[in-house]
C-alpha cells in the first residue's frame, strides 16, 4: 500500500515541478536558469520513480492485475 502512495506523491511532485518550469518560462524575463533547474528536478525524479517501481516489481512490492 505505501508503493502506492509514494508514487502518487512523487508524481504529484513531478507535475508541480513540471508546471513550476512553465511559469518560469513564461514569467521570467530577467535570463535566470530556474526554468533549467525546475525541468531538471523533474526528469531526476521521474528516473527516480521509474528506478522505484523496477525495484518494487522486481521485489514483488507490485504485480500484475488481470
Amino acid at each position: 500500500m505505501w508503493i502506492k502512495i509514494v508514487t502518487v506523491l512523487a508524481l504529484l511532485v513531478i507535475v508541480g515541478s513540471l508546471f513550476s518550469a512553465l511559469f518560469f518560462l513564461v514569467k521570467d524575463k530577467s535570463g535566470h536558469d530556474r526554468t533549467v533547474k525546475a525541468l531538471t528536478v523533474r526528469i531526476s525524479l521521474s528516473i527516480l520513480l521509474f528506478t522505484l517501481l523496477i525495484i518494487a516489481a522486481r521485489f514483488g512490492l507490485i504485480g500484475h492485475t488481470l
